[in-house]
């Protein structure tokens, strides 16, 4: 008969007989016991976690990682425009520097002059004025003299087509026509004549009573305007088109082809664009 093995902390029973030595008892320990715990567990509810200042750190939600790098890659765009934005500014004040000094020597080397532009004749058909009951009608021709000077040594003046010529009494235009195109060299003056009419040009009776007025008194103002496209040429480098800009205040003494300048005044400029 096997003994019976008792647990460690309940002392043997009575009566009962010891294992032989040919039967090696069981032994049966229970684990030891586990130390209470010295902070109680505490039920379960919602709490306040106070964590100081400077242990805090703002880490973004992952749903916002894309606006994240969407922002970077914004600001890296922004800064490589801006750079170059400013190396572009930085070529083109270079470029005004460099043109401003080359515009410089050329000045210095050439000693550019401007052309002198004046009407030297005006010839006049087909203006019958001779009393305010004429007819309301008139178409005139006139033959125009021009003499253009070029005083510029190393510049000549090559004058393009496209060109315009037209006189005026008061705000009334009388006739236009074009200027013939050439060559100019440079200290050079050159005469030429152009023929400008007009077709059908109405006149009020207030003009031709002025002009009937005006040829009595030997003294009949008009205005000549001249534009003419030109390029300046200086060895074999050509420019591009600049024009010519001539208005001229002439007063002729009558409307007919004897006509005789009394008086003249010009004014000219050029646009360079």
């Amino acid at each position: 008969m096997a003994d019976r093995v008792h647990p460690q902390d309940s002392p043997p029973v009575s009566g009962e007989s010891q294992t032989t030595s040919s039967q090696q008892p069981a032994i049966v320990q229970n684990p030891p016991p586990q130390p209470l715990s010295e902070k109680p567990v505490p039920p379960p509810g919602t709490y306040v976690i106070r964590i100081p200042k400077d242990q805090v750190y703002r880490v973004p939600p992952p749903e916002n990682a894309h606006r994240q790098d969407q922002f970077i890659r914004r600001k890296h765009r922004r800064s490589r425009c801006c750079c170059c934005f400013c190396w572009l500014i930085g070529f083109i004040f270079i470029l005004i520097v460099l043109l401003g000094i080359a515009a410089g020597v050329l000045y210095l080397v050439f000693r550019p002059e401007a052309p002198k532009y004046t009407i030297d004749g005006i010839a006049i058909r087909g203006m019958n004025v001779t009393s305010p009951s004429s007819a309301e009608e008139v178409s005139p021709e006139f033959d125009v003299t021009v003499k253009a000077d070029n005083p510029n040594d190393k510049i000549g003046i090559r004058y393009e087509t496209d060109s315009s010529a037209e006189i005026f009494y008061n705000d009334v235009r009388l006739c236009n026509g074009a200027l013939p195109a050439f060559y100019q060299p440079s200290n050079n003056v050159t005469v030429f004549k152009t023929v400008l009419r007009g077709n059908g040009i109405k006149l009020r009776s207030g003009d031709r009573s002025a002009l009937l007025e005006a040829q009595t008194k030997r003294k009949v103002p008009l205005t000549v305007s001249l534009r003419a496209p030109v390029k300046i040429k200086v060895g074999s480098v050509q420019t591009w088109k600049i024009t010519v800009k001539v208005d001229c205040d002439v007063t002729v003494n009558e409307l007919t082809a004897q006509a005789k300048i009394v008086s003249k005044h010009c004014n000219y400029n050029v646009d360079l664009w």
